[in-house]
């Protein structure tokens, strides 16, 4: 049967969601392109949209993409009340690109009340500790989140590039209203395997961002792999063109087929053709040979 839904707390959402980051980093595209690619995305199925305060180009302005996301939203004309929007607090840019970390209580409040102002809500549905703060208790900036809860800003709460014992202590200073993990996980990247598992166990569902790592740029109709990509993950490729799909719809396929029914994946897109393909993933059933097929790829 496709995968057609996931869960977040008592909330149900489309099985794909959309990492909203490409619209407003470093060569995002131009304000229409970018609404459209977010409408495409919900007009595919998608009513999950992941952004975070410190998605904007170096030296912009905190917020930015929260903003877009907000834009697209307000300006669309289907089913909005079914759109759970994340963000993410606890992380900023410096003006040369890089990434700082600030997981102070002060500066999560501050930040997640921002965030629901930019967004447009009450209160936001589901926030992210973005990354721990190895300069800050894990447990303080928990305590910020849960006093969020509280307080009514936030819905419900998820933490992000966390490990196995991060995870274990939010889940016992946030209580079910833990819903989320977001790591890095892909064909190419699975060091985060301990924790899908561990969500698994404990009932979270597991984001992985980045999901597509691993499956080189190709055409989206999956006709052929280009010279550039990896040979290790040719078997996304071949089941590709046996099926004529792209192989980044199969790589998500293979995602959300993993052991426990919880992972959502949430691809980034620029453009709407890429946001269509990718919401389709949760369509796609693969074979149990397929499967076997692709669970072989070795890891990097």
């Amino acid at each position: 049967m496709p995968t057609l839904h996931r869960t977040l707390g008592d909330r149900t959402v489309g099985a794909v969601g959309l990492g909203a980051m490409p619209l407003s980093i470093e060569g995002h595209p131009d304000e229409a392109r970018a609404v459209a690619t977010v409408h495409a995305a919900l007009d595919a199925g998608v009513t999950l949209l992941d952004t975070a305060d410190s998605y904007h180009p170096p030296g912009g302005e905190t917020g930015a993409n929260e903003r877009l996301v907000a834009r697209a939203l307000a300006a669309y004309g289907g089913d909005r009340d079914a759109v759970l929007v994340a963000t993410k607090g606890g992380r900023g840019r410096s003006a040369d690109g890089g990434w700082t970390v600030d997981g102070r209580p002060e500066h999560l409040r501050r930040a997640a009340e921002g965030s629901a102002r930019r967004l447009g809500v009450a209160a936001i549905g589901l926030y992210q500790l973005h990354k721990p703060d190895p300069a800050v208790p894990y447990a303080e900036s928990l305590g910020a989140v849960r006093e969020l809860l509280d307080a009514g800003t936030v819905r419900l709460a998820g933490v992000s590039n966390v490990d196995r014992e991060q995870i274990l202590l939010a889940r016992e200073i946030l209580g079910d209203r833990l819903v989320s993990v977001q790591n890095r996980y892909s064909p190419a990247v699975r060091d985060s395997e301990p924790e899908l598992r561990l969500c698994a166990q404990l009932g979270l569902a597991f984001l992985p961002w980045s999901p597509l790592g691993g499956i080189s740029r190709s055409s989206l109709d999956g006709a052929s792999a280009p010279a550039e990509a990896d040979p290790r993950f040719g078997a996304f490729h071949r089941v590709a063109r046996a099926r004529g799909v792209s192989p980044q719809r199969v790589a998500l396929a293979w995602l959300l087929a993993r052991p426990g029914g919880h992972v959502l994946p949430i691809p980034g897109a620029s453009r709407p053709e890429s946001a269509r393909d990718s919401a389709r993933a949760a369509e796609l059933v693969l074979t149990e040979a397929e499967s076997a097929e692709l669970d072989a790829v070795p890891e990097p």
